[in-house]
């Protein structure tokens, strides 16, 4: 059997068995390139990334943190869903799926697919990637949502999921495209942002990908399974004279936060983990921090509430929760960024030593979802989520979504910090526009040395 296949069996293992478990119920499922990364992981542990294993650590964390900001970083997003549509009824089953405008949608072209329920609530997002006329590719923490939909309806289409047979690798950062240039002879400084190309490099064909979630100038690699451990053997060494880091998972998600990206199963959960017989549903732990729920639709958000805005589209172009999404637009809350107070953060790794500690703060940023409450003058205003450390800017930020009155940037808000029931602090905050760093993705190569 090869290593390909061998992929997809386990892959296929994790699908069947419930609630996606461990141990008894199937092997553990690594990364296409688990030979290249444990030959130079300092650390030999892993974590969880959806169905598959990842390693925590290359070097260091918090270099690996800020990377896409000092050099580059090659990190790995294979665990991802990668569901290919395909067939006359794609676009049009895609259209009705996504509540973002797909008339104009070039072949080779990404744009983000931000798919809802019929509650107006986010079921899933991730990016769609035009591959022919008739073909696409949905990347995303879960492919699920769209299997459903598409079992629902009389579509023309086949749905096929290729999750374990294609890696996916962002090379991020300002040396992102030296070092890729020396790994290639085609040309890449004409692929604009959002826009991709199938070529050859380190000598397999792959598809390359101006895209990504680091706020800076960034790449992904999109290429076969079997060819995983070359590629990123090859990336490292090219990346070596640029100073290239290796990311390893606990570094992974910090970067989104100070893009102002938020990410499901972290920063809210979405609504498909409540669609029938979907197997998704079981794979969160359950929520931490200080915030209550009263039902499990506290941590499901409509689009606003992530940054995200529904394009102008004719009536008749209607889509999945359109109608509800616009039910609701006055009553959304906003989405900020909030700057943690720095003392009071101190104060909480400094209760260690009082009689009564209270919950210690991950860094950078904590593996699950957590949720705290957001209050001003002791009444609750909102929740912040994504809480971490940011390398970079030398302080603690996180998401919120607040009530408009509350969310004008510079404004002072508390929050409240502890799982109820352990000793709390309540570490101060003020409210900032997000992103955190502003925007390099768009960066004009063609002049970069």
């Amino acid at each position: 059997m090869s290593f390909a296949d061998d992929q997809r069996r386990t892959y296929e293992d994790f699908k069947a068995a419930p609630h996606g478990a461990f141990i008894t119920e199937r092997p553990a499922y690594f990364s296409p390139a688990a030979a290249a990364q444990d030959a130079t992981a300092v650390s030999s542990t892993h974590m969880r990334f959806g169905p598959m294993f990842l390693a925590t650590e290359f070097t260091n964390t918090f270099a690996e943190a800020r990377a896409h900001h000092d050099t580059a970083y090659i990190g790995d997003w294979s665990p991802l869903a990668k569901i290919r549509v395909s067939g006359a009824d794609a676009l049009r089953f895609l259209s009705w799926l996504g509540m973002n405008d797909l008339s104009r949608f070039e072949i080779g072209q990404i744009k983000h697919h931000v798919q809802l329920d019929e509650n107006g609530y986010v079921a899933m997002e991730g990016i769609l990637l035009r591959v022919a006329e008739e073909a696409f590719i949905f990347t995303a923490g879960s492919g699920d949502w769209l299997l459903w939909q598409a079992g629902q309806g009389e579509w023309d289409l086949k749905t096929e999921d290729i999750t374990p047979d294609r890696f996916i690798f962002g090379i991020q950062g300002p040396a992102s495209l030296a070092v890729l240039e020396t790994l290639t002879s085609a040309p890449l400084r004409d692929i604009a942002f959002n826009r991709s190309r199938e070529l050859t490099l380190a000598g397999v064909p792959l598809r390359v990908l101006r895209t990504g979630i680091s706020g800076q100038l960034g790449y992904e690699l999109h290429g076969v399974t079997g060819d995983g451990n070359h590629v990123w053997q090859a990336v490292v060494e090219a990346g070596a004279p640029f100073r290239l880091l290796q990311l390893g998972f606990q570094a992974m998600s910090n970067q989104h936060v100070e893009a102002g990206i938020a990410t499901n199963g972290l920063d809210y959960l979405p609504s498909s983990i409540v669609t029938p017989g979907s197997p998704w549903q079981f794979r969160h732990g359950r929520p931490t921090g200080s915030f209550e729920p009263t039902a499990v639709t506290d941590f499901f958000r409509r689009p606003s509430e992530l940054g995200w805005t529904a394009r102008a589209r004719a009536k008749e172009d209607d889509y999945l929760g359109r109608s509800a999404l616009e039910a609701h637009a006055e009553t959304s809350r906003a989405f900020v960024g909030l700057i943690w107070d720095t003392a009071d953060v101190q104060g909480v790794f400094a209760s260690l030593f009082d009689d009564e500690p209270a919950d210690q703060m991950t860094l950078p940023r904590f593996s699950g979802p957590a949720f705290d409450r957001v209050q001003v003058a002791g009444d609750d205003v909102g929740v912040a989520s994504g809480r971490t450390y940011s390398p970079f800017l030398r302080k603690v930020i996180s998401f919120a979504a607040l009530a408009p009155e509350h969310a004008a940037p510079g404004t002072t808000v508390e929050v409240l910090w502890g799982r109820p029931g352990t000793p709390q602090r309540t570490v101060r905050a003020v409210v900032t526009a997000l992103p955190f760093i502003p925007d390099g993705r768009r960066v004009d190569v063609a002049s970069l040395g």
